[in-house]
């Protein structure tokens, strides 16, 4: 399709992992003479470890603009977004906005689109949890009720849209696959070994969620099973800041597990390539570790990836200690299994998505 004009993107992003997504989608877009990208940074997340260094080791456009918004409460938070999104957009005039998952960015740049009668896809459509007070859940639904294009990760997100009645409304749902497959698959060749000593077996560790953090007796659980598990091998564990707070303040003892510091990204895929088995609460992580045929314990009493529990190589235990232990043991005596479905797609999502912005009328 030639257009009249060049398409302006406007990319909402408010954390790391969005832009490592987001980079999946900008990469494809270098391709294309006829569109040009605008990125804002919301500062949501604020990350020392986003330097220039990161954006040239990741491949990833750096950020036209910087909100640096942060530290606030989420209506605080969300409005002040919207308040600095909208002065970009009326400046800019995109003919799309597009937003990446379920934070607070997310929502606010859903919202402006919305008001401001701006085209808005949403990449990461149809997720649910199901837990209404998870913030992320509430970001999700308010997110696709507005947008004008719905790209849906798995054939289960789009069946949460048509349970929900989208086909009655204007909106066009695509199943594009996952961007983060697009982009496991070109990081793995960039992957680099960190630098802290490592057993040639070890678990991969990750505990960040607030339902984990933020209740004493699950966390508890958590780090008791973590530290029974690393009697017998090394867990490793990149800690989260809150968790770190948080375990300080409970006095909880962690001295047998292998505490780091967060970690970049192409470190943890080397991790993820090289680790026996998971155990984390993070989501993203459940389809990494997907990605390169590694068994999930979720310590979550629910996931959106719910495909991944079906095929038998995820596991939810929640935050309790024998069900943790049990499921590890298990992952770790058995080979991955060999499937053939792909749920994500086939590492072509960008492509799909820029193709059906193009045409889209």
């Amino acid at each position: 399709m030639v257009l009249k004009h060049k398409m302006k993107i406007l990319t909402i992003l408010g954390a790391r992992p969005q832009f490592i997504k987001a980079g999946t989608l900008s990469r494809e877009i270098l391709k294309h003479t006829n569109i040009d990208e605008y990125i804002v940074h919301t500062g949501q997340h604020y990350d020392v470890n986003m330097s220039d260094v990161f954006f040239n080791e990741m491949h990833i456009p750096k950020p036209h603009y910087f909100l640096n918004i942060n530290g606030i409460s989420h209506g605080a938070m969300t409005g002040q977004m919207m308040e600095k999104i909208e002065e970009i957009a009326l400046n800019l005039q995109p003919d799309w906005i597009v937003v990446y998952g379920d934070t607070n960015s997310t929502l606010a740049g859903a919202l402006v689109a919305s008001k401001l009668h701006i085209k808005l896809a949403h990449i990461e459509a149809g997720l649910r949890s199901f837990n209404m007070k998870m913030p992320e859940e509430i970001n999700r639904i308010l997110t696709d009720r507005v947008s004008n294009l719905l790209f849906c990760p798995t054939q289960s997100a789009v069946d949460n849209l048509l349970e929900e009645g989208y086909q009655n409304f204007n909106v066009k749902i695509c199943k594009s696959g996952d961007v983060m497959y697009d982009g496991a698959m070109f990081y793995k060749t960039l992957a680099k070994k960190p630098s802290f000593d490592l057993k040639k077996d070890f678990i991969l560790s990750s505990v960040h969620r607030a339902e984990n953090t933020d209740d004493k007796t699950r966390l508890k659980e958590i780090f008791e099973a973590l530290c029974e598990l690393s009697q017998t091998v090394q867990v490793v564990l990149p800690l989260h800041p809150r968790t770190k707070q948080k375990i300080k303040s409970l006095n909880i003892d962690v001295t047998p597990l292998t505490i780091v510091e967060p970690v970049g990204y192409l470190e943890m895929i080397w991790l993820l390539q090289h680790t026996r088995c998971i155990v984390s609460d993070s989501g993203g992580i459940q389809k990494e570790a997907f990605f390169f045929q590694k068994e999930c314990i979720i310590l979550r009493d629910e996931t959106e990836w719910v495909e991944l529990v079906d095929l038998g190589v995820n596991h939810i235990v929640g935050a309790n200690k024998k069900q943790i232990l049990s499921s590890v043991q298990k992952a770790m005596k058995r080979k991955y299994p060999q499937l053939d479905v792909q749920p994500y797609g086939e590492a072509k999502s960008a492509s799909i998505i820029i193709k059906e912005l193009l045409k889209y009328e």
